[in-house]
């Protein structure tokens, strides 16, 4: 049960097919990525009907010929922390650094899982080799990194509310986890026991997990407003209205903050760039394209964490914009008609996102061409169009690129030219990004299994 090793080669433009057979051979019942030869050696095929794994339809182009693009990313680095939403707070995560064989340690659930009407919006977070994760139902669970061994519980839910659970996440510094939830409560949780330690109650619910940066705790409302707290006792330090948007996607984006900035986005599709201390506004922007044709296309929510990235903020909105913008100054560097619902991942000089449309892309960070194009499964049954696909992710570790699909399935792809290295079979569909601590990789599934490879 291992994830695939990283590729030894970068050749581009080859094909994996895989047969009915092998289908359901590998994924009843395993969890792990099927054992195919990703390079095209021959070998004796199988009896069944052949499909694409990656599907060819596509509504993006690159802009660059096939081959054209020599992508050159930074080496993998370690991090020993996945302390809130994104990663860091600045969500810039570049190429993490696991082993090149990566199997699965470890499994535990964490309480209650995804229905008709709960979802899970937000990732686990890992902070000094504990991790951290709210259930559907508000319970909040610690679990040791290295082991998946339970440390504590603790059942936020409130006493005489239980409508509300579909919670915004937690983040993790400095010994404390920090947890927003769709009761409109905020609340400050000792890591060590699961203690209460204060807790402020907003009034409206929050969908967006925090992002915590120097003491202070940034909470986005459902109303889109962000909110400022004192990291130590809950006080309000500032709040920030956006405007308010009648309608908005499931979840919401968790600010970034960096060099002294806090970067907000809102379900209008409004970006601000505030000053840390203060509040103050130092730009503007609005990734609402003009382009929009239809009701669901017109939801303007910049639901993807906006990344800060050497002195650029990179954002992209379900409307249809994605753009570089200048941290200080709020100049748009560039844009490009891309939309999307998912955070980008920013690695050196490239940016990877999954699009409306299922495509997983690779784009320049420095003028935003295109550079290349893979189609994603967009249906569990694509005969006949049933039962759509949501990706979520990606993220980059150790020359892989990993998305997880809402069918069951993860997919490791090459940050080169997006062929397909390997796929794994989770316990269930997964809503939300994996993420990557002190070389392990943990997912959540809809049904409250946590998974860790390592």
């Amino acid at each position: 049960m291992s994830l695939p090793a990283r590729p030894t080669s970068r050749r581009p433009g080859f094909a994996i097919l895989v047969t009915l057979m092998v289908v359901s051979m590998s994924l009843g019942g395993c969890s792990s990525f099927k054992d195919w030869d990703p390079f095209g050696k021959k070998q004796k095929p199988l009896p069944g009907e052949r499909i694409s794994v990656l599907t060819n339809e596509r509504s993006l182009s690159a802009d660059v010929a096939p081959g054209e693009a020599k992508i050159i990313l930074p080496a993998p680095s370690a991090n020993k922390d996945w302390p809130m939403a994104g990663g860091y707070a600045n969500h810039a995560m570049h190429h993490i650094a696991v082993r090149d064989n990566l199997s699965e340690v470890w499994s535990r659930d964490i309480g209650t899982g995804a229905d008709d009407e709960l979802r899970f919006v937000s990732p686990p977070v890992v902070g000094d080799g504990v991790v951290f994760a709210l259930d559907t139902q508000s319970q909040l669970s610690a679990y040791d990194l290295k082991t998946g061994d339970n440390i504590w519980d603790s059942d936020l839910e409130p006493e005489n509310d239980d409508e509300g659970h579909i919670g915004g996440g937690v983040a993790y510094e400095r010994g404390r986890v920090f947890v927003a939830t769709g009761f409109g409560v905020v609340f400050a949780v000792d890591a060590k026991n699961g203690k209460v330690l204060w807790q402020e109650k907003v009034g409206i619910p929050l969908r967006a997990a925090p992002t915590v940066r120097g003491g202070r705790v940034f909470i986005v409302t459902l109303d889109n407003n962000l909110i400022a707290f004192d990291a130590r006792d809950g006080k309000t330090l500032w709040t920030h209205a956006g405007a308010q948007e009648t309608a908005a996607l499931l979840g919401g984006a968790s600010p970034a903050v960096d060099n002294g900035i806090v970067v907000v986005p809102y379900s209008s599709g409004e970006l601000f760039a505030l000053k840390v201390d203060t509040g103050k506004v130092i730009w503007q922007e609005n990734l609402v394209s003009i382009r929009r044709t239809d009701a669901v296309a017109a939801l303007a929510q910049i639901r993807g964490r906006p990344v800060i990235d050497r002195g650029k903020v990179i954002a992209i909105s379900h409307a249809g914009v994605m753009a570089s913008i200048d941290l200080r100054t709020g100049r748009r560097l560039w844009s490009r008609d891309i939309g999307g619902t998912d955070s980008p991942w920013v690695a050196g000089d490239y940016i990877y996102t999954i699009t409306n449309d299922n495509e997983l892309i690779c784009v320049s960070r420095t003028d935003g061409k295109v550079l290349w194009v893979i189609g994603l499964p967009q249906f569990e049954n694509p005969k006949d169009h049933e039962d759509p696909i949501v990706w979520s992710g990606p993220i980059l570790a150790s020359d892989r690129l990993i998305v997880a699909g809402s069918d069951g399935e993860a997919l490791a792809l090459s940050p080169y030219d997006g062929h397909l290295i390997g796929v794994v079979e989770m316990p269930d569909g997964v809503s939300v990004t994996p993420i990557v601590a002190d070389g392990t990789v943990i997912f959540l599934a809809n049904d409250a299994d946590l998974v860790a490879y390592r």
